[in-house]
């Protein structure tokens, strides 16, 4: 018996909203997922034995200061590889390459290697996932659609927070009942478990025009910038998403420092401080995802959340208690989730898939290099002038480029 229209109709809006159904979504959503989760284990492990080992926390910078050269250096060539080659493969690849390096790294632990191993085994395993990150975030639209990636991107963002916020409070139990060896091993595990759930992807989508093209490697590193030059809109997102991220970073330094320093915050206080950015970024992330295509004007949510994040860091510069403090800075979470996650999901929709990979390198390599400017600079001033003239300084200044933005940056704003 034929089903009705208003059934068949029913089933394909089911279908359509829903991307828990696509099993290739959910094998790469659940590989990131405990990619980060096991990646936080690594973390927590391998800075506490610096710490216990050497006592210095100019060694522990040493270790990030890594991870910044690598990602900055070698970003964007990540990004022309993954849109010339089997995506797939390199996402898989790139696992099993850390699971190697992070079982040489729980070795080197457990030896008490010298640091410079520990450096360098950091650097391999940085480079490494540079090749995934492209890889996977090229693939998202052609994996679930046009339709369906800003509820894609809104549940990726979900599941990046809840995993990185578990992740650190699970990780230091384990650290602190198992050792920092079992923990870095878990990190192993868990990269293990992400190239079988990628390998046992069948149905994904390639762009065999771009793995069988002519053109040789430098011609389309070189082309990734051309485009960014070129096309109005891949640079105002290139511009962007940078700028936004300085700012982020640096006033939450900032928010940290005075809440010690300024707002003498309790341990209770400063925890919920802490918790407060991921809580109200989750929460605008779980809105977006839910809107989905209902969400219209979204250059004016990117750019007009811009511009109330200024007066907002102006407002936290001024107060003098953690109890007042905390509301706001959830609120900046939240507003912050529909400034990044909004801006993310347009670059997937409007920049050609066999162009993200590039696009996503070139970003991933200026996100490196200019929080970490940002956060020299402020540390020095907050030093000197106090962490609440600072605040409200840069408050000021994000508002004055959120206003230039919504100016010049006319082909964001007038996304729909």
């Amino acid at each position: 018996m034929m089903e009705s229209p208003h059934s068949f109709q029913v089933k394909s809006a089911i279908h359509m909203n829903s991307i828990w159904r696509n099993r290739t979504f959910l094998s790469l959503f659940t590989a990131y997922t405990l990619s980060i989760f096991g990646g936080t284990f690594h973390t927590i492990a391998l800075n506490i034995w610096v710490l216990k080992t050497y006592d210095s926390a100019t060694l522990m910078s040493v270790i990030l200061i890594t991870h910044l050269v690598v990602t900055t250096c070698f970003s964007s060539i990540a990004g022309t590889a993954a849109d010339r080659m089997n995506r797939k493969k390199m996402m898989w690849i790139s696992d099993l390459i850390r699971c190697v390096l992070v079982i040489g790294m729980a070795i080197a632990i457990a030896v008490q290697s010298p640091f410079w191993v520990i450096i360098l085994l950091t650097a391999l395993t940085a480079l490494s996932g540079l090749f995934k990150a492209p890889a996977f975030n090229a693939s998202l639209i052609d994996v679930v659609g046009k339709e369906k990636i800003q509820t894609a991107a809104g549940a990726m963002s979900l599941a990046d927070n809840i995993a990185r916020t578990l992740g650190f409070a699970v990780g230091g139990v384990i650290v602190a009942a198992y050792g920092g060896v079992t923990a870095i091993l878990i990190d192993a595990f868990m990269f293990f478990l992400s190239v079988i759930l990628v390998l046992i992807v069948k149905d994904f989508p390639e762009h065999r025009e771009a793995l069988s093209a002519k053109t040789s490697f430098k011609e389309d590193f070189i082309t990734g910038f051309t485009y960014i030059w070129k096309e109005p809109f891949a640079r105002a997102i290139t511009i962007l998403s940078p700028m936004l991220i300085l700012f982020f970073t640096t006033s939450l330094m900032i928010i940290q420092v005075m809440a010690i320093k300024e707002w003498n915050a309790s341990p209770i206080e400063f925890g919920l401080i802490e918790a407060s950015i991921p809580l109200g970024y989750m929460a605008g992330a779980g809105l977006i995802m839910f809107l989905g295509k209902r969400l219209a004007h979204r250059g004016v949510f990117i750019i007009g959340s811009m511009i109330g994040l200024g007066p907002l860091y102006m407002l936290l510069g001024g107060i003098e208690s953690a109890t007042v403090g905390i509301p706001l800075i959830l609120l900046v979470g939240f507003m912050f989730s529909f400034c990044t996650l909004l801006v993310n999901v347009i670059l997937r929709l409007e920049v050609s898939s066999t162009l993200q990979g590039r696009v996503f390198g070139i970003i991933g390599a200026l996100t490196s290099v200019l929080p970490p400017a940002g956060l020299a600079i402020a540390s020095f001033f907050t030093d000197k002038f106090g962490g609440g003239s600072v605040l409200f300084t840069c408050g000021l200044s994000l508002f004055v480029i959120g206003i230039v933005c919504w100016v010049f940056l006319k082909d964001i704003r007038r996304y729909e």
